[in-house]
């Protein structure tokens, strides 16, 4: 049997940002409760649905701002996950976090609940891109947060921040990247600022309020980070995520190398649940606008919060449905086998060491890669898209020009 990850959605924020178009929500705080009660119901009748415990290696809490839910809410989740589901040794668990919502006797108790990788959204450093991404912490939140997530006993920590910014200059983004590292994180997850219809920062945009980012300055931006972030230690195991190649002691201030032991199956520092993703492997998803995909099967969970909370109250009177459904399934679409090579396809290719091996693609679908897609790997590799590489040349993956160009690889299969 695979091994599962589960996603857990929490749809609340204090404060929606400009450029969210996310399943969020601001003012309704007063919902967590119950809310925290319905996913609870959701992972008991997913898992009675099934009959199994099945084995599950990574938890991630995702949103929204999770960091806003109470100790004793987190809590009963955690415990409705292990009374349902085989919990694997060492498995994975991260909460994301806003650094303005989190103390350091919460941090505490989030790491003795188990929790034991957190992703921080710090997104910039500079007062103003904060202001413009409508994000209420300031950089001087983010430098509380850190030492006091050091000093709860988080040693697996991600930052996330955003380049591409309108105005913004290689400049700026050189500072905020270096504050950042000046951190000493385990993972940093890049974005290019992408403008979402009906977000603030599209409108405001689209009225001539704002400058249209720079997609050729963003290009570069992108570039230098990459090179920088090699320089100092870290390797680029997806197109917008690095992990640290160094081990760091932060009470004697010293590194080791992981460098000798890296494989592209298991870089240092990797998130394993988005890799889990990448990988086109089994994942359940609970809470509202949840998605999930196992069994063949693709999930996507109600959007409203409230919505969500009433179809788990009226558990009792929702006829049994196959797994993985629940009652606060929206759609559920069956992929069947050509589309699950495709996706696999896209997925595997954004992992720019790992990439797509020949032996995978054929152990898991019977056909060789390179014939199944022979004329959309030629074009590829000819303009400079695709290569191949590792022993005998039987792994594809990205070139550097690839990575910049991700979306024009990814249609061709599919």
């Amino acid at each position: 049997m695979p091994e599962y990850s589960i996603y857990l959605h929490i749809p609340f924020c204090n404060h929606r940002c400009s450029y969210c178009d996310f399943n969020t929500f601001a003012g309704l705080e007063n919902l967590i409760p119950e809310y925290i009660n319905a996913i609870c119901q959701e992972i008991e009748y997913s898992a009675a649905s099934l009959g199994v415990h099945l084995p599950v290696h990574t938890i991630y809490f995702g949103g929204g701002t999770p960091s806003l839910f109470p100790i004793a809410g987190l809590k009963r989740i955690l415990k409705a996950l292990s009374d349902k589901f085989d919990l694997l040794p060492g498995i994975e668990i991260t909460l994301e976090s806003n650094p303005g919502t989190v103390s350091l006797p919460y941090l505490f108790e989030l790491k003795a609940l188990g929790i034991n990788r957190l992703s921080l959204g710090m997104q910039s450093a500079d007062p103003n891109e904060l202001r413009l991404l409508g994000r209420t912490h300031s950089f001087i939140q983010v430098n509380q947060a850190i030492p006091w997530a050091r000093q709860a006993g988080f040693d697996n920590l991600n930052l996330d921040l955003i380049f591409g910014l309108p105005e913004q200059t290689l400049g700026m983004w050189k500072s905020n990247l270096d504050l950042a590292m000046g951190f000493q994180p385990e993972h940093l997850s890049l974005y290019a600022l992408t403008l979402e219809h009906g977000t603030p920062i599209y409108n405001w945009v689209e009225r001539g309020l704002l400058s249209s980012p720079d997609p050729d300055l963003a290009a570069d931006l992108y570039e230098w980070a990459s090179e920088c972030l090699e320089r100092e230690g870290y390797i680029q195991y997806e197109i917008s995520n690095w992990g640290r190649s160094t081990i760091i002691d932060q009470t004697q201030n010293c590194t080791t190398s992981l460098e000798r032991s890296w494989n592209p199956r298991n870089p240092p520092f990797a998130c394993l649940h988005n890799l889990q993703y990448w990988r086109n492997q089994p994942y359940l998803g609970f809470g509202a606008g949840a998605h999930g995909y196992a069994n063949g099967i693709r999930t996507a969970n109600v959007l409203s919060p409230g919505s969500y909370i009433e179809r788990m109250r009226t558990i009792d009177r929702v006829l049994p449905s196959g797994f993985p459904t629940t009652p606060g399934t929206l759609t559920a679409s069956q992929i069947d086998r050509q589309a699950e090579i495709a996706e696999t396809m896209m997925m595997g290719l954004r992992l720019t060491k790992e990439g797509v091996t020949s032996s995978a693609f054929y152990d898991r679908f019977g056909v060789e890669m390179a014939d199944y897609f022979r004329n959309e790997i030629i074009g590829l590799v000819e303009k400079g898209l695709l290569e191949w590489v590792g022993e005998g040349e039987t792994t594809l993956r990205l070139t550097n020009r690839g990575r910049l160009l991700g979306n024009i690889v990814f249609i061709e299969f599919i």
